[in-house]
């Protein structure tokens, strides 16, 4: 599973004119609702979806909101009183646009990374979803100005809402990643929203039992989580149907970005990936999973990767765009059913 790989070329400049589009909106609508088209365009684009795009944006627009107004410069000396702080938006913004401009962005990267990395729960994991997608665009195609300022609105995004978990005690070791994903013990109350429900957790299950013990095994170790957090939306995903999808989703977007980064930040971001998959789904997995779910061969019913993904966009539905798009990152049949199993249970958007 190489998610960098086999980008289709976009001649027709389609998303980059689409992040030009988006720009000028900002990250969040109704004070914390994310903004989720920067993320699914990318994904259609990078499925061969682009002559679709521009009517999906038309759709969404809706749901966009402006930028918000700037309160304070972010500077190389102020940057940690600003870290985590929501009004800041478009401070943060700014400040990743200048940091893009003036070196290259796998350096600003690799400088915010592990600053950013302790916060991945930030706004419900968008931000760095959001940075997943920039990096495998930019990893797959020019460096484009509009590229590059995605990337610039994706750090600042992560940097404004960076909300690291509680403390965190470690239980029992889990033998694999779908081991650990079944034993994470779900939050006491579920009656508020993340925020509430992350400030909950107080341990998860130890995995990978052991450290990894170099680049590669951390990466194998990702992809692991990746593919059983997409395999356990097939049968828990009716829980929460658009929470869930965050459990694979943002594991997935650490892995893009893996090859963008030095080899000694792999280790520690397939810990912070596990934190992120496991929070989700201590706050919003249902206990058991679905009764009238199959999980096998079967419920994929021999469609292809390219039929999946037609489906996805068909139904139209964001959340649902992004995880088919992990899915067939994963590409086996159960990945597949899962990603059939977003289009059966969230709600269309055309």
């Amino acid at each position: 599973m190489d998610p960098t790989t086999h980008t289709p070329s976009d001649a027709s400049g389609t998303l980059d004119e689409a992040l030009e589009r988006l720009h000028t909106f900002g990250p969040e609508r109704g004070g914390w609702l994310s903004n989720h088209a920067p993320m699914a365009v990318e994904a259609l684009v990078h499925h061969g979806r682009a002559p679709g795009v521009h009517r999906w944006l038309d759709h969404y627009r809706a749901k966009l909101e402006d930028m918000p107004d700037r309160v304070a410069e972010v500077t190389p000396s102020n940057w940690r009183e600003a870290l985590g702080d929501p009004r800041r938006i478009a401070d943060w913004a700014v400040y990743f646009e200048r940091e893009t401009a003036g070196r290259p962005w796998r350096e600003v990267l690799t400088a915010w990374w592990p600053r950013l990395l302790p916060g991945i729960a930030a706004g419900a994991t968008h931000p760095v979803i959001r940075v997943g997608h920039s990096v495998r665009t930019l990893l797959g195609g020019p460096a484009t100005a509009p590229r590059v300022t995605e990337l610039a609105h994706a750090l600042g995004y992560w940097a404004a809402r960076h909300q690291p978990l509680p403390p965190l005690s470690s239980l029992a070791p889990a033998p694999d990643a779908a081991t650990a994903l079944d034993t994470v013990a779900a939050v006491p109350d579920r009656s508020g929203g993340i925020r509430h429900r992350l400030d909950q957790l107080t341990a998860f299950p130890a995995w990978p039992g052991q450290p990894a013990d170099g680049p590669e095994t951390a990466r194998a170790r990702l992809e692991e989580l990746v593919r059983a957090a997409t395999h356990r939306y097939a049968a828990y995903g009716y829980g929460e149907p658009v929470m869930l999808v965050h459990a694979a989703t943002a594991p997935n977007a650490v892995l893009r970005t893996l090859p963008a980064l030095p080899r000694e930040l792999w280790a520690p971001s397939l810990a912070a990936a596990w934190a992120a998959s496991a929070a989700v789904t201590a706050a919003y997995s249902p206990a058991r999973p679905a009764e009238s779910v199959a999980v096998s061969v079967s419920v994929s019913g021999g469609r292809s990767p390219e039929e999946v993904f037609a489906r996805a966009a068909a139904h139209g539905d964001d959340h649902t765009i992004k995880f088919t798009d992990t899915a067939l990152d994963v590409g086996d049949a159960t990945a597949l059913a899962a990603a059939l199993r977003s289009v059966e249970l969230n709600p269309p958007a055309f």
